[in-house]
């Protein structure tokens, strides 16, 4: 009988995530370093470069390792067809490491397989709807905080010293909206949004002080 060729993936979400977790667990499970596939990129779906050259390599001498099944995808119905492509099209097995019961190579018979395929659904759909959910919460969190007047992002730099003078000369027409941006040091475009904005909330008498 031949032997089982082992092969890693690994997947971190972006370039400042760590993967050294996942290398190592790979590594322990005897995965040799250089079958080891990695993205550094979303799960939410499969066009991803190296996953795509390490599914050419699987074939049914091949086994599969991850460390837990969202390193492998995001999406609910794209993981189940990969599943599917790997373990039926291409005969290879899947190990997740975190999930002793997501191990093709037990109970190789039509109660096992079918056990794996109940198992992948029942945690890739949770999977799923807690990442939906935490989505949600994080919306309604951000709306409420909104309602309350918190403001998101940088908060705007002080208007120069003279923005008001020269934006009451440019109203003038004393000089030009250019030459206006150009002595409070900005451009064109800015003045003028600071400008509008100045007056739209109603302190066109303070910004001609």
């Amino acid at each position: 009988m031949e032997l089982q060729k082992k092969y890693g993936y690994m997947r971190v979400s972006t370039k400042e995530q760590n993967e050294d977790r996942q290398r190592l667990a790979l590594l322990e499970a005897g995965v040799p370093k250089g079958q080891i596939f990695m993205d550094k990129q979303s799960g939410k779906d499969f066009n991803r470069s190296q996953y795509q050259r390490l599914l050419r390599r699987l074939d049914e001498h091949s086994v599969l390792f991850v460390k837990s099944i969202d390193r492998l995808g995001r999406n609910y119905s794209d993981l189940n067809e990969q599943w599917r492509i790997i373990t039926k099209e291409k005969g290879a097995d899947i190990v997740v490491i975190d999930m002793p019961l997501l191990d093709t190579r037990r109970e190789k018979n039509l109660l096992g397989t079918f056990i794996s395929d109940i198992v992948l659904a029942l945690f890739s759909y949770v999977a799923e709807n807690e990442r939906t959910n935490i989505k949600q919460r994080q919306a309604e969190g951000i709306a409420a905080a909104k309602a309350k007047g918190v403001q998101f992002g940088r908060p705007p730099l002080p208007l120069p010293d003279n923005f008001h003078k020269m934006h009451q000369d440019w109203r003038s027409g004393e000089i030009s909206m250019e030459e206006a941006a150009q002595a409070c040091g900005m451009r064109p475009k800015t003045f003028y949004s600071k400008a509008v904005q100045c007056e739209k909330d109603g302190i066109v008498i303070q910004c001609g002080k």
